[in-house]
């Protein structure tokens, strides 16, 4: 990676990590992103730090043998997780890890996130397993993903979140998104399924207001 590419790297997870942030995606030091900066290493977040507040020269540069290699402080304390993903798929180039409140959610009440019930979110996630719960920050997490790692964009992790992949962090921040709405939409339409309409006003009360707007 030269140093225009870096530096192209950087403001991309930068970006990324104050949408998350924006979007409520995130809360706190929660969330991580991280991309390839070369075939045996990649950029990431540090850990201990709000995403918000997060600058370019914030970002550690590590090896895929988890090695720091530039920058200060500590990377984030789910890098075994992103080094996982990236040494089991060389197709991805960017990884997001966040924790949307409706996702998470579904995944604490056992919930299944079906995505072929909206179009968009087939077409962005396809299918969106979800990794049995593993004590964050451990080699255990990286684990829990190992079996939906080959072909799926997106894992839920049960009570920790997210985890988004694509080429760019563009990509892999537009699938969390994704993730976020359709989770949002799956839950009011579990909560709306096999209720009746709410009853209508009385048709005295419909008179009241056609008359005072003049809708007659």
């Amino acid at each position: 990676m030269t140093d225009s590419q870096e530096s192209i790297s950087r403001s991309e997870i930068v970006a990324a990590c104050r949408k998350l942030d924006r979007k409520n995606l995130i809360s706190a030091m929660g969330g991580n992103v991280s991309c390839r900066a070369g075939e045996d290493r990649i950029l990431i977040t540090p850990g201990g730090v709000s995403k918000a507040d997060i600058g370019l020269d914030d970002l550690i540069t590590a090896s895929f043998e988890g090695k720091i290699l530039k920058g200060i402080g500590r990377p984030s304390s789910e890098m075994g997780m992103h080094l996982h993903a990236y040494r089991k798929r060389p197709d991805i180039g960017a990884v997001v890890h966040a924790h949307p409140p409706v996702a998470t959610a579904l995944t604490l009440a056992g919930f299944k996130f079906n995505s072929k019930v909206l179009p968009e979110a087939w077409v962005m996630l396809g299918r969106v397993p979800t990794a049995t719960y593993a004590t964050p920050s451990t080699d255990a997490l990286a684990r829990s993903i190992d079996p939906y790692l080959e072909g799926h964009r997106a894992i839920l992790l049960q009570r920790h979140g997210a985890i988004t992949f694509g080429k760019t962090v563009g990509e892999a921040l537009a699938r969390m998104e994704e993730l976020e709405h359709a989770a949002n939409i799956l839950y009011h339409a579990a909560m709306l399924e096999g209720r009746k309409s709410p009853a209508s006003m009385a048709e005295s009360e419909i008179g009241k207001l056609e008359e005072a707007f003049g809708l007659g």
